[in-house]
């Protein structure tokens, strides 16, 4: 019987040594985003944007408000030796593993060998004059970046994307001189979740006023870019009567409340967010895509109930001709980003999909998500017609329209 159990043992040891050395070849394997789809290649630049006339209301008192900007753009052809965009600076990079710590390192791969299809500070391409403009928005407190593929392929197709890092709410946010601020513990949005009625609105509405004001001072910034950049590289580049607006999860909830009170934004996508704020009451006045998963936000049945009705009552007051509804079979609400459905270890989306909650390869997820939000957006902010898409395709049975 002992003999046995010592056989057991040995082999049960073997496994667990086995695992631990397959994640470990894997998190210190090269990997590479999946390659954008359009004719540009993609240029990437990083902006330190400090408002002088505003505190930050979940920033320590007397803190005024500071962002840090990706920005993914159509580039000119590179000239030899162009220097490609690491995945995240070093700054970043080390912040982030040092927050994870080793279990979750070793699960994650190593964001030094992830590799971009990005240029670092490259021209923009001359092939056209100017180039709608998109803010990007990442879930919950992630980091946008996280995002990088979607913001890739968008870019590749002849959009600017413009991704927003905010200190003290998303998890890490390093600054190119060095600086690293971290969220603080109340400005985690799950810390809502469980409250009643409206001590629940009043906690969410306090993030989501913040998040959306963000949006709305990018974009001032932006256009003071497109005005007079110092580096000339941007200046009337941007097409800022062409604004779209999206975001995943919360930042889906951002993108709904912002273009139902800005009317700079010409159209907005919410990707597998639920709807919080004034928006529920006012509607949106322009062309609004929900984008979601099979998964939905692993609520319970009356929020997901809630989510639906909210949904719902949005999406039939807007018109016939500027509204959509897709659902990605087989898709997970957490494997939307980068980090989900790229860096996690193939042990990691295995149990998810032993348990049911990943029924679509990850990279797959990403293709038809980009395919679906690039074609939302061209036909509202590069179709002079402003037609309803047609998203259905032969090539992405995965979709499927809502009625």
């Amino acid at each position: 019987m002992l003999k046995g159990m010592a056989v057991l043992a040995f082999w049960a040891l073997l496994g667990l040594l086995a695992l631990l050395a397959s994640l470990w070849l894997e998190h210190r394997s090269e990997v590479a985003l999946p390659k954008p789809t359009g004719s540009f290649p993609v240029g990437r630049t990083l902006y330190d944007w400090v408002d002088d006339q505003t505190l930050d209301p979940l920033a320590p008192a007397g803190v005024k408000r500071e962002l840090l900007v990706w920005v993914w753009y159509p580039a000119a052809q590179p000239s030899t030796g162009k220097i490609g965009a690491e995945y995240v600076p070093d700054t970043t990079r080390k912040a982030v593993e040092r927050d994870r710590g080793p279990l979750l390192n070793l699960l994650t791969r190593d964001l030094s060998k992830v590799h971009t299809h990005s240029l670092r500070d490259a021209k923009v391409s001359p092939e056209q004059r100017s180039y709608p403009v998109v803010i990007m928005r990442a879930g919950a407190s992630l980091e946008v970046w996280n995002y990088s593929t979607l913001a890739e392929d968008l870019a590749s197709h002849g959009y600017v994307v413009v991704g927003i890092d905010a200190p003290y709410r998303a998890f890490v946010v390093a600054f190119p001189d060095g600086r690293v601020m971290r969220r603080l513990p109340e400005n985690n949005p799950e810390l809502c979740i469980g409250r009643a009625g409206e001590e629940q609105t009043r906690c969410v509405n306090r993030f989501l006023t913040a998040w959306t004001s963000d949006i709305g001072y990018v974009l001032d910034r932006s256009g003071q870019l497109n005005t007079s950049d110092p580096s000339g590289k941007f200046t009337g580049r941007l097409d800022m009567t062409r604004v779209g607006v999206f975001g995943h999860s919360f930042g889906g909830a951002q993108a709904a409340q912002f273009c139902s009170l800005d009317f700079r934004c010409m159209a907005g996508i919410d990707v597998d967010g639920s709807l919080h704020g004034s928006v529920i009451q006012s509607g949106i006045p322009v062309p609004f895509m929900f984008l979601g998963s099979s998964e939905g936000d692993f609520s319970s049945n009356a929020e997901v109930r809630q989510v639906e009705a909210d949904i719902r009552s949005v999406y039939d007051r807007l018109p016939a001709k500027e509204r959509l509804r897709v659902s990605i079979r087989g898709a997970n609400h957490f494997t939307f980003s980068d980090d989900g459905a790229l860096l996690r270890s193939h042990a990691f989306r295995w149990v998810l999909r032993r348990l049911g909650k990943l029924g679509i390869d990850s990279p797959r997820q990403l293709a038809v998500t980009s395919y679906c939000i690039r074609s939302f957006f061209d036909a509202y902010l590069k179709d002079t017609k402003a037609s309803q898409p047609t998203i259905s395709s032969s090539l992405y049975p995965e979709v499927q329209v809502v009625e």
